[in-house]
C-alpha cells in the first residue's frame, strides 16, 4: 500500500470521515499529503552515495474557501500526515535537517480546489500561526501589509533594547564592526557545518553603533548564494528581524529582549 492510500485511510479513521463530508469537490487532505511526499522525492539533494537531504518545512497556500474549512483539522490533518512522511524517507533513505514542519497559508489569487505548496531545508524551524490573505491593491498602489515583529522594514530603526544580533541556531552572535565572515572553513568567524556552506560564503558588514548601525550582507562568490527575507541575492542591507538563509541554515537578526 502506498502513501496515498495509507494516509487516506489513516485521515479517515482518524476524523471519522469529516473531511470527506466537508471537502466534497474542494481540497482533499489526501491531496495534500501525496503533494508532500512528491515534494519530497522532486526537492531530495544528494548528501552521501546513499543519502539525500530532502525540506522539512512546508507551506500549504490554499484558497479562501479551501482555508476555511481546512484550517480548523489541521492539527488532526499533520498529526497523521508527519508519521507518513518520516516512513516515506526511511524507505527512500532521506534525510530531514530538523522537525518538519507544515504551515497553512490562505492565498486569494486561488480558486477553490486548487494549492500550492512550497519547501525548505530547515535546521531550526518555528511553526507559524495560520497567515492573513495576500492583499490586492488598485493598480498604482502598493497593497497594505501587515507587519510581524520580526520584519520591520529597512531603513526604519526601532527602538530597542539591546544591541543586534545575528542567532543562529540558538546561539546568538554579536554584531559589531567591522563584522563577521560566514563559511565552512577554518577561516570563518561564524564556522557552520552545512553541506550547502562555501568555505568564505557571505561577509556581515557592520559599520558605526546603536541608533546608526548600518549592516550590510555580500556573497562572496558561494555556490549556493544568501536568502534574504525570501529573496535570493548577492547583496543586502540587513536591519532588525532580517530572515538569512545559507545553505539550508536559517539564521535571524534581532534584538534580544530583555538581554
Amino acid at each position: 500500500m502506498g502513501l496515498f492510500d495509507r494516509v487516506e485511510k489513516s485521515i479517515e479513521g482518524a476524523v471519522n470521515g469529516v473531511f470527506a463530508r466537508a471537502f466534497k469537490g474542494d481540497v482533499q487532505p489526501v491531496e495534500i499529503a501525496a503533494r508532500l511526499q512528491r515534494e519530497l522525492d522532486a526537492e531530495a539533494k544528494l548528501l552521501s552515495r546513499d543519502k539525500r537531504l530532502v525540506p522539512n518545512s512546508f507551506v500549504v497556500g490554499l484558497s479562501p474557501r479551501d482555508y476555511e474549512r481546512l484550517v480548523p483539522y489541521a492539527r488532526t490533518l499533520n498529526a497523521e500526515i508527519v508519521p507518513e512522511l518520516r516512513d516515506h524517507a526511511s524507505e527512500r533513505r532521506y534525510v530531514f535537517n530538523g522537525p518538519i514542519v507544515i504551515d497553512y497559508e490562505r492565498d486569494d489569487t486561488l480558486p477553490t480546489g486548487r494549492f500550492t505548496v512550497t519547501s525548505s531545508a530547515a535546521a531550526t524551524v518555528e511553526a507559524r500561526q495560520p497567515q492573513p490573505p495576500r492583499a490586492h491593491a488598485p493598480e498604482g498602489q502598493r497593497p497594505y501589509q501587515q507587519q510581524s515583529p520580526y520584519q520591520n522594514p529597512v531603513g526604519l530603526q526601532p527602538q530597542r533594547r539591546s544591541p543586534l544580533v545575528l542567532e543562529v541556531n540558538g546561539v546568538r552572535h554579536p554584531l559589531t564592526p567591522p563584522g563577521l565572515l560566514i563559511g565552512r572553513g577554518s577561516e570563518a568567524d561564524l564556522r557552520i557545518n552545512d553541506p550547502g556552506v562555501s568555505r568564505k560564503h557571505a561577509m556581515i558588514h557592520v559599520q558605526g553603533q546603536g541608533p546608526h548601525m548600518v549592516i550590510h550582507i555580500e556573497d562572496l562568490g558561494s555556490t549556493n548564494g544568501i536568502t534574504v527575507n525570501g529573496t535570493k541575492c548577492r547583496e543586502a542591507t540587513l536591519g532588525d528581524g532580517s530572515r538569512l538563509e545559507i545553505g539550508t541554515t536559517r539564521m535571524l537578526i534581532h534584538s534580544p529582549a530583555g538581554a
